[in-house]
């Protein structure tokens, strides 16, 4: 067990084991665990439920500071938030937490689709939750609400989209290759068969050089930004933000989420037909780029939103580009709360 990943740093998160995953690429998980942090209470008719994803790297702490409190959008005052980690994040099940031949390197390959089914499982046999005021994420959050939408769309009444797509792009499968090869090329990874994670020291710093360079944007870069986020200069913002937030994941964990997130395409429902597959969605959608980022740009959002019915196109303005999901830039966050708002505010099918 990696001690990153713990209550401590992590909670409170509840482990809910949803009983075998069958996955889509055929192999199956025997005891699936989600680890789940819910935030308000269901009301009677148990209409008022928020599911929220979550993002590469990211854990339902995260969510929970960034996105959610009394007086924001995701009040827990008001609805019932429902945060469930991805597979593979280290929370719910994944290559570091799994006992025998799916520990490390023998954990399966995991799908955006197989996660999707693993919360719909979790919501009904677990909450008895029928339906969903809103579905909201961010970036592997996004391909999730997407996922949900299309899927199930009855059981969605709103969703909104943050800094992701529908269906991943080669531009972004391939910078995620290089994210891939910069762990598994350290010789200390060992095909997966590292003792401490501590050990792909190298290939975990090569990692987040990788995300310094492209999370943020030429734009934050050429404005200092790294100076009003507290760090001298951008050696000591890489160095001591960026290498010291990845150096403590568990690499097997990472290229889980990885080969996932290369492979987000909603498109799967529908033999390969986009336009199908965003088509019959019937919730409520909100399409929510960040100007700067350079993973899920605005035009390929765009693109996409014009295939959905009854979906509006809210980007947010922000030099931080795509790792201004971290809450970086209070003011993107005010201008998502007041989109999240009126979508909340919206009637639905």
């Amino acid at each position: 067990m990696n001690n990153y990943y713990s209550q401590e740093n992590h909670g409170p998160f509840e482990l809910i084991n949803i009983g075998p995953l069958q996955l889509e690429e055929g192999s199956c998980i025997p005891d699936c665990r989600l680890a789940v942090a819910v935030h308000g209470t269901l009301n009677a008719d148990k209409s008022n439920a928020i599911l929220v994803p979550t993002w590469y790297s990211g854990t339902s702490k995260a969510m929970e500071q960034i996105y959610i409190g009394e007086g924001r959008a995701l009040d827990p005052s008001k609805y019932c938030i429902i945060v469930v980690n991805q597979i593979g994040n280290g929370l719910s099940s994944s290559p570091s937490n799994t006992g025998g031949s799916l520990a490390g390197p023998g954990f399966p390959n995991v799908r955006i689709g197989d996660d999707v089914s693993a919360q719909h499982t979790l919501l009904t046999e677990y909450f008895g939750i029928e339906s969903l005021a809103l579905v909201v994420g961010g970036s592997m959050g996004a391909q999730q609400t997407y996922e949900w939408a299309v899927r199930y769309p009855d059981f969605v009444k709103r969703a909104a989209a943050i800094a992701g797509t529908a269906r991943n792009s080669e531009h972004d499968f391939l910078f995620t290759e290089l994210l891939i090869e910069a762990i598994t090329t350290d010789p200390a990874f060992r095909a997966g068969l590292y003792s401490l994670s501590s050990e792909v020291q190298a290939g975990l710093k090569r990692h987040a050089k990788l995300w310094a360079l492209m999370g943020w944007s030429t734009e934050f870069f050429r404005a200092e930004r790294h100076k009003a986020l507290g760090f001298e200069s951008m050696k000591i913002f890489v160095d001591s933000f960026m290498a010291s937030y990845f150096a403590a994941m568990d690499p097997n964990n990472l290229l889980t989420m990885a080969w996932k997130w290369q492979r987000g395409d909603v498109s799967r429902n529908t033999g390969g037909d986009l336009a199908t597959a965003l088509g019959q969605i019937k919730a409520k959608v909100y399409v929510m780029p960040i100007s700067h980022d350079q993973f899920f740009t605005v035009e390929d959002c765009l693109s996409e939103q014009k295939m959905i019915p009854n979906s509006e196109f809210r980007p947010l303005s922000s030099i931080d580009g795509h790792l201004g999901l971290f809450g970086t830039d209070t003011e993107m966050l005010n201008q998502l709360d007041a989109h999240l708002a009126e979508l909340l505010s919206s009637p639905t099918h």
